[in-house]
């Protein structure tokens, strides 16, 4: 009965609004970092499920039929975008009288390619700022919960005069429980930026693979390494 009275429920009853505000604060900032990472491993399965697809896109016949292979399993659109944009800047008729017109037609690949890339990365890095500045702060918001806690305790004191442990359970337990809460927030936070820094930079880089393909082929209609 009484590790039920020390409980977390305990703590909470009497706890005052600095606390509950700081403890709902990491709450949020759980659920928040719980929901990116749950996200983005959803999203990361889609791409390598149709990163499996570039056999196949270098398999087929036409550029139209290989871009048509990524339609149905392209959802995050990060390798559709890339060999649609190729195309189109490949086939561009441009006017005479433009700028674009004196630009060759290598530079208009690799600009639209370029841009593609950009945008790929934008959206597998999306969200990532949110994990690290969680795993950053959420510490230091447990602390602040720690520093009231300990004051908690000292003010309990200096009003009874003496040292007493019902008079700096509550507020110690408090502060221990809000170290623990900012770690408990803060450590999946770094993990899940970690990881999805690791498999964006695995991603991109086979990303510039296929762009750097996809160049060769438009312009000199072979892939590099192809025999014949």
């Amino acid at each position: 009965m009484q590790d039920q009275a020390l409980g977390i429920a305990h703590y909470w009853a009497q706890a005052d609004d600095v606390i509950r505000s700081t403890a709902s604060v990491l709450l949020a900032m759980s659920v928040a970092s719980w929901f990116l990472i749950l996200w983005k491993s959803w999203a990361w399965l889609r791409v390598r499920r149709a990163s499996r697809a570039l056999d196949r896109f270098w398999s087929a016949r036409s550029m139209d039929e290989a871009i048509a292979v990524f339609r149905p399993v392209d959802t995050e659109a990060i390798f559709l975008p890339l060999a649609a944009s190729a195309q189109q800047a490949a086939a561009r008729r441009l006017d005479e009288a433009s700028m674009a017109a004196r630009i060759d037609r290598s530079e208009l690949i690799t600009r639209a390619l370029r841009q593609r890339i950009n945008e790929a990365a934008a959206r597998l890095e999306s969200g990532q700022t949110l994990l690290a500045s969680v795993g950053a702060t959420a510490p230091f918001v447990g602390l602040f919960g720690t520093v009231w806690g300990i004051y908690h305790a000292l003010t309990g004191i200096a009003a009874s005069g003496t040292v007493a442990i019902e008079t700096v359970a509550g507020p110690v337990g408090e502060a221990l429980l809000m170290t623990a809460f900012g770690l408990v927030v803060a450590v999946p936070a770094v993990l899940g930026y970690n990881a999805f820094t690791r498999v964006n930079r695995k991603l991109l880089a086979e990303l510039d693979g296929f762009a750097h393909d996809l160049h060769a082929y438009l312009t000199l209609g072979a892939r590099p390494g192809d025999s014949g």
